[in-house]
């Protein structure tokens, strides 16, 4: 089973439109937050499930700050992470979401791609598929899940530099 990952998307429909057609073989879609609009957009276009979750861009719209889906052999936890200080470290973060027994959790944010495996767990940020702050092109991530085992694909949009 494989599942899509992105976030800091910023209304940047036309990297949202690659980032699909370069993992067409995903499940469903996880959006990460900044903007949830961008999520309603992805759910049109792929006619796949897509869990959103808002960000702090999102203001005044109307959310869930935290989602928890349960997907065959795999619990993700995601959440933006503005309300967890990200830019300080995952351990607040991890120590939320910890009390769900995720096996994955997800958050954005941050707009720098973040991967660290966890004897238990493992936690992603895909970075940003607009804005991206840690000097890469554009990314987000696929979840591969097979076998109770979880591995990550960085994929980077190359012709927006």
């Amino acid at each position: 089973m494989k599942i899509g990952i992105m976030s800091d998307t910023h209304h940047n429909l036309k990297a949202i439109d690659d980032a699909v057609c370069m993992a067409p073989d995903v499940l469903c879609w996880f959006h990460a937050g900044d903007n949830i609009d961008d999520a309603d957009y992805l759910a049109r276009i792929c006619d796949k499930p897509v869990y959103a979750v808002i960000g702090n861009n999102d203001f005044p719209s109307e959310g869930d700050n935290t989602v928890l889906v349960k997907l065959p052999n795999c619990q993700v936890f995601m959440t933006h992470g503005h309300l967890d200080g990200v830019y300080r470290g995952v351990d607040s973060l991890v120590d939320r979401a910890s009390e769900y027994s995720p096996n994955l959790i997800v958050y954005g944010h941050t707009h720098r791609g973040f991967i660290k495996k966890y004897k238990d767990f493992v936690v992603v940020n895909p970075g940003s598929l607009s804005q991206p702050r840690d000097g890469l092109a554009p990314s987000f991530m696929v979840a591969t899940i097979l076998n109770n085992k979880i591995d990550i694909e960085r994929f980077y949009l190359e012709n927006y530099l």
